[in-house]
C-alpha cells in the first residue's frame, strides 16, 4: 500500500472520528442518549463481583495520567536507543501531550457532570469526554503505528493490534463498571482520540514524505 492510500485512510477516520464525535455531543446536549446509558450501565455494572472489581480498578489504573506518563518515558527510552528513532519521538510526544489538552479543553467546554447512579471509586471534574478513554486510545494507537514496520510477520502484527485493542476497551469499560462515567463519554473520547491521531498522523505522514523528497532531491542534484 502506497503513502496516499495510508494517507486516505487517515484522512478518512479522522472525518468519521469528527463526524462521531459531533453526534454523540448534540446527543447529550439534547439529552437524547440517557436511556442508551443507563441500558449499558446496567449490563456492565450488572457483572458485578469482588474479583472482577479489582480487575476493573487495575485497568482504570494503567488508564490513569501517572501510568501514561511512566509507560511514554519507558517508551520514549525504547524508540530511541533500541529503535534509533528520532523525528518519531516528536510525533509520540506530540499525540500524548495534544490528547491531554484537547481532554481538558473538551471537558471544559461541555462541563458534564459524572453520574452518581453506583460509584465504587471517587473521582473528581467533569465526565465528557473521558479521559481514560482519550488515553488509552492515544496512547496504544501512536505505540502501535510506530511499532508496525519493526514487525514482519502477520502473528506479530496481529498480535499487537489486538492486544492494543483489548487494553483501549478494557480501559473504557472499567470506567463504566467503576461508575464515574457514561458509555457515552467512552465513545466520545474514543472519538476525539481518533480524530486527533489520525490528524497528528498525516501531518506527520506528510512531513516525513515532504523530508524524503528534499533529500532525494539534493542527491540527484549533486550526482
Amino acid at each position: 500500500m502506497n503513502l496516499k492510500k495510508y494517507l486516505l485512510i487517515a484522512f478518512s477516520i479522522s472525518v468519521v472520528s469528527i463526524i462521531g464525535f459531533s453526534l454523540i455531543s448534540l446527543f447529550i446536549s439534547d439529552q437524547k442518549i440517557i436511556h442508551f446509558d443507563r441500558v449499558i450501565i446496567d449490563k456492565i455494572q450488572g457483572q458485578e463481583t469482588a474479583i472482577l472489581t479489582k480487575v476493573m480498578k487495575i485497568f482504570t489504573f494503567i488508564g490513569s495520567a501517572p501510568f501514561v506518563i511512566v509507560l511514554s518515558l519507558f517508551m520514549l527510552f525504547f524508540l530511541y536507543n533500541v529503535l534509533n528513532h528520532r523525528v518519531e519521538l516528536i510525533l509520540f510526544v506530540a499525540a500524548i501531550a495534544g490528547s491531554a489538552i484537547l481532554n481538558a479543553i473538551l471537558k471544559n467546554l461541555f462541563q458534564r457532570v459524572r453520574p452518581d447512579l453506583h460509584r465504587l471509586i471517587n473521582v473528581e471534574g467533569y465526565s465528557f469526554p473521558s479521559g481514560h478513554a482519550m488515553n488509552a486510545f492515544t496512547v496504544y494507537s501512536i505505540i502501535s503505528f510506530l511499532l508496525w514496520r519493526h514487525i514482519s510477520n502477520r502473528l506479530g502484527r496481529m498480535t499487537l493490534i489486538i492486544v492494543s485493542s483489548v487494553m483501549i476497551l478494557a480501559i473504557g469499560i472499567s470506567r463504566i463498571y467503576l461508575g464515574v462515567h457514561y458509555p457515552s463519554d467512552i465513545i466520545g473520547g474514543y472519538f476525539a482520540s481518533g480524530f486527533w491521531i489520525t490528524t497528528a498522523i498525516l501531518f506527520f505522514q506528510y512531513y516525513q514524505e515532504k523530508r524524503y523528497n528534499k533529500k532525494r532531491q539534493q542527491e540527484k542534484e549533486t550526482a
